[in-house]
């Protein structure tokens, strides 16, 4: 279903549609909304009508930022309006406005709660709270005990969007359809209120998922949308708990804070692309004593946009550079203001003038390059440092290496750190066909042992995965890149292009020799696949889809092969989660006594946090 023509519209508006609904309505939502979209017709003061048979014609008139923002900018002309089923399957057919008009000022980070944590169910969301709040992501974020307490409004908060999540996690892709999202929406709206933006964030991407899935869009996966899950619920049990600080709430708008003077070196630049209709350039900057800084530019506009400001002027304290110039030159800042993340602003008193840029083969790019790979990835998996180009506590640091190309295999190009390093696998940063990440991997894949210098971002939930995001020749090797000088030894591969002359003719550096392979995968190898499969079935398809593949000899396959594998504890929680599931009291009388999804909820959120724990470690251990 394409909403293209729709405006956006703001989740409690939406909410608040639905709420409006009769009962005998609501079970019509889903139906109503699937033909809305096509319906839509664009009016020429700005406004979109959407016309219901011969009697009901709904009308969204966005405000001036562009988004449905009040009850009053969509209007029925039918008897039932404003509680009919026609603007509530109208709105419900938009896309869900974000919280904020630009969100190059948010700090809410793309994935909420970090994945490495750990817990156990029983007893409410509160216990697992407590493995969430000792997690060393948590940690990373200031959450240590003794933290702040939440207020009486944000616990509640809190509350109101673990319920919903439950709800929404017990429903599944199937069943939550509209009115289990306007539950969703709801609760994330309470908790904007509350001054829970981190919170609202993971609400409203599990939102966008759950349609995504339900639309079949063909950029949802499922694991992403259980990534979601186990975010929010995580997020929401540690807010619960009433201790949580500062970092588990997030703030609405990024703060910056005086940097005093700063000199500033380019790494690279990497094109920005969202689901959601944004595009631009993210540079990254190191600084002399190797903290990352980072210079973005992101506004709507989509691919086009992410395309063209690689070469749009930066917009920082007056320097006359653009982001190509800036990511292989530098600036002296007088004034500098800098947010928690390292992003660097642009306000009235700073003051910034160009530098020449540095060559990765000297300081202070070299020590980037100098770390062993497991030293970075330790770093980077625990959580606890940024490093160069960190966007938030949720991402990989940029990491450096230098690696020899042995070849391809299937979407990876296999390389070999230097030095009897491991094999590691270079996947495009972005696969979008018109940005030429993957045209530049093909490239250097027809050039097997080629010595290569590499800067990217690990991907924390493959074996032994990089996402190069730039590439240069390797200092003192023959059979490496050769790049035009005006380059400065590297090439953005989100926005060069690496051509024939670029390459070394001959082979001047032995070639591998036989089939070429990716090496082991200790993720793929080990039988916690069988958790995630149970995970994302009960994401799939709700608390029954799990009940039933815990039934019988089902339970067996699942828990025998993790507890021969040594995975004891992942196959405790497998089991407790299953038999959650296929738990429904009722009484003398047939009634349910426990009808809430709270139970099956921590049963889920224990075996997804486990699994992300186990998942992580695998992952360390294939760099080393």
């Amino acid at each position: 279903m394409s909403t293209e023509v729709l405006p956006p519209v703001a989740p409690e508006v939406l909410a608040e549609a639905v709420e409006q609904l009769s009962a005998r309505l609501r079970k019509k939502l889903d139906a109503a909304i699937a033909g809305c979209a096509a319906s839509a017709v664009p009016g020429a003061d700005g406004s979109v009508d959407v016309r219901f048979g011969e009697d009901a014609v709904v009308t969204l008139r966005p405000g001036p930022s562009g988004v449905v923002a009040a009850a009053g900018h969509a209007v029925c002309t039918c008897l039932l309006a404003p509680r009919c089923l026609h603007r509530a399957a109208v709105l419900g057919a938009a896309p869900i406005a974000d919280p904020a008009s630009d969100p190059g000022h948010q700090t809410v980070p793309d994935a909420g709660m970090p994945p490495g944590i750990a817990g156990a169910p029983g007893g409410g969301p509160e216990p697992v709270a407590a493995a969430v709040a000792d997690s060393p992501a948590a940690r990373a974020e200031g959450t240590e005990s003794p933290a702040p307490a939440l207020t009486a409004a944000q616990v509640r908060a809190a509350t109101a969007l673990w319920e919903a999540a439950a709800e929404a996690l017990s429903a599944g892709v199937m069943a939550g359809g509209a009115v289990v999202q306007a539950e969703l929406l709801r609760a994330a709206h309470s908790a904007r209120l509350a001054g829970l933006p981190r919170a609202e964030a993971a609400a409203l991407r599990v939102v966008r998922g759950l349609r995504a899935a339900r639309e079949r869009g063909q950029g949802q996966r499922l694991g992403d949308l259980t990534s979601g899950f186990r975010e929010l619920l995580a997020g929401a049990a540690l807010l619960v708990s009433g201790t949580a600080g500062s970092g588990a709430t997030g703030t609405s708008r990024r703060a910056y804070e005086a940097g005093g003077s700063l000199r500033v070196y380019g790494l690279s630049r990497e094109p920005v692309l969202s689901a959601t209709g944004y595009g631009g350039v993210t540079t990254h900057l190191l600084g002399p004593d190797g903290s990352g800084y980072t210079v973005s530019d992101v506004r709507p506009g989509g691919l086009a946009r992410a395309r063209g400001a690689g070469s749009a002027s930066v917009a920082l304290g007056g320097a006359v550079l653009d982001h190509a110039g800036l990511a292989r030159g530098g600036l002296r800042i007088v004034g500098a203001t800098v947010s928690a993340d390292g992003r660097l602003g642009a306000g009235r008193g700073v003051n910034a003038t160009p530098l020449r840029g540095v060559d990765w083969s000297e300081e202070p790019a070299a020590t980037l390059f100098a770390r062993p790979v497991h030293e970075a990835m330790a770093a980077a998996l625990d959580g606890g440092s940024h490093g160069a180009g960190g966007t938030d506590g949720t991402e990989a640091s940029l990491l450096g290496c230098d690696v020899v190309v042995v070849g391809a295999v299937g979407e990876y190009l296999v390389a070999r750190v230097a030095d009897d390093g491991p094999l590691v696998r270079l996947r495009a940063a972005h696969p979008h066909p018109e940005l030429p990440h993957a045209a530049n991997l093909r490239g250097i894949a027809r050039h097997p042992g080629l010595a290569l210098r590499v800067l990217g971002r690990p991907d924390l939930e493959r074996a032994a995965t990089l996402r190069p995001l730039a590439v240069g020749p390797v200092p003192g090797a023959s059979h490496t890149l050769r790049l035009p000088e005006e380059w400065l030894g590297r090439a953005d591969l989100g926005y060069d292009r690496l051509q024939g002359s670029h390459f070394p003719t001959g082979a001047t550096h032995p070639e591998p020799t036989g089939p070429v392979a990716a090496g082991p995968d200790p993720l793929a190898d080990a039988p916690l696949w069988r958790v995630r499969r149970l995970l994302e079935t009960g994401v799939a398809g709700g608390r029954r889809a799990v009940a039933e593949a815990g039934r019988g000899s089902d339970t067996a396959a699942v828990v025998a092969p993790l507890c021969r594998a040594g995975f004891g504890g992942a196959a405790q929680l497998a089991a407790a989660l299953t038999a959650e599931a296929d738990r429904r009291p009722r009484d003398a009388f047939g009634r349910l006594t426990d009808a809430t999804a709270d139970g099956y909820a921590r049963a889920w959120l224990a075996s997804a946090v486990h699994l992300a724990a186990a998942e992580r470690s695998l992952v360390a251990a294939s760099w080393s």
